[in-house]
């Protein structure tokens, strides 16, 4: 029982240091505004996407529309099919405006998170630091994810080590 807690404590730290080491690569607020402006444009798709789909289920919800769809089915009682289709077509047709709510708020976030990034960029290339030209050396990157990543990576080692010493000895004494 003691062994698996170790071995999840060592799992954790593990991930942990995985966690840091992505977080050890800087991105300027240009990479940012561009991977945001992407975002964007995927979203303004997925909008148009859904608002062609809004305006065919509000053409499909016409009752002549409903009547056509169901011209060729037999049935005793059409005013029940008629309904039916009906209240099927609404409910796609209130899923679909429910998708777009979420979409034109994720947008605004988005839009706001994207001027935020444009004014940090443009304060970035104002002081030309050399994260806003994107110049930033190899060596500063590698010494960074190096520092971070061996710093944690031995503490990792150390304690796995720790806990394969422990293991032995206990072990030993129980022999």
């Amino acid at each position: 029982m003691v062994m698996k807690s170790q071995i999840y404590t060592a799992l954790l730290i593990l991930l942990a240091t995985s966690a840091l080491n992505t977080q050890a690569q800087p991105r300027s607020a240009a990479e940012e505004a561009e991977n945001l402006r992407l975002q964007l444009l995927d979203l303004q798709t997925q909008e148009e996407t859904l608002r062609s789909r809004a305006a065919q289920l509000d053409e499909a919800l016409k009752p002549e529309n409903i009547e056509r769809s169901l011209a060729g089915v037999g049935s005793t009682r059409p005013e029940e099919l008629r309904e039916a289709r009906r209240r099927q077509l609404q409910i796609e047709r209130d899923g679909v405006a429910a998708q777009l709510k979420i979409l034109e708020t994720s947008r605004m976030r988005l839009e706001a998170a994207l001027r935020d990034a444009d004014a940090r960029a443009y304060q970035e290339s104002a002081l030309g630091t050399p994260e806003a030209s994107g110049m930033l050396s190899v060596q500063s990157l590698l010494g960074r994810r190096w520092l971070v990543g061996g710093g944690v990576g031995g503490f990792v080692v150390a304690l796995v080590a720790g806990l394969f010493v422990r293991r032995r000895l206990r072990n030993r004494v129980g022999h």
